[in-house]
């Protein structure tokens, strides 16, 4: 299959490692991807914070730089949600939806030796409805422990831009995150949201925490 590539803003500016583990994983899998150089925005840090015309915009022309491809996969489920719920962009899908519900493919070979913990983001939660298709991966990493973690559904506090709006409630939220993750054991925090593994790594070092975070792509191009 020939996928598109959207590597969002996010991964393209502070975590490009994520892009390639999902080229990595693809290719793997036997499918060509391409990467359309002249992507930009997809429009959703503008939606939230009330541009809905600057949004428009922004995804109108994604729409016309992805026209060529049937399937675009992205490594974060907020992106592919704004994309779907607010655009109608069916063809846009999440990593991890892509692997499990499109290709029906729940072991993709990777090995990663650590005990991790995985995050439900709440777009993937509440938006691209993604289930249990990263648990599913998970469980078929060698070598990965997979283990709970309490009030996994509750938000890590990102949420955009009311991380910057709402400082003070976003960091306690995000300390009833961390301290969830600690309690888990795991050496590893995982999601499908860059951004949240952001906040998430973010709080964790400054509370001098032992757990570090990966994408779940990373934990899956891991060989």
């Amino acid at each position: 299959m020939r996928i598109g590539l959207f590597v969002t803003c996010l991964v393209d500016t502070l975590s490009p490692q994520v892009g390639r583990a999902t080229v990595a994983v693809l290719e793997r899998l036997g499918h060509e991807v391409v990467f359309p150089a002249a992507q930009t925005c997809c429009g959703q840090m503008h939606l939230n914070s009330g541009y809905r015309g600057e949004a428009d915009r922004l995804a109108a022309r994604w729409e016309r730089v992805f026209d060529g491809f049937d399937v675009v996969v992205a490594p974060s489920s907020s992106c592919v949600g704004t994309l779907r719920e607010t655009y109608g962009v069916e063809k846009a899908l999440e990593l991890s939806e892509l692997l499990v519900g499109r290709l029906g493919v729940e072991d993709v070979g990777a090995r990663f030796e650590q005990s991790v913990v995985y995050h439900p983001t709440c777009h993937s939660l509440r938006v691209t409805h993604v289930g249990d298709a990263p648990l599913r991966l998970l469980r078929n990493v060698r070598g990965l422990e997979l283990r709970e973690l309490s009030r996994a559904e509750e938000c890590c506090g990102f949420g955009g831009t009311f991380s910057v709006k709402n400082a003070d409630t976003s960091v306690a939220m995000c300390d009833d995150k961390c301290a969830a993750v600690e309690a888990s054991g795991a050496a590893v925090c995982t999601a499908v949201d860059g951004s949240c593994l952001m906040q998430i790594g973010g709080r964790l070092a400054r509370r001098g925490s032992l757990p570090r975070t990966l994408h779940l792509a990373e934990i899956l191009a891991a060989t």
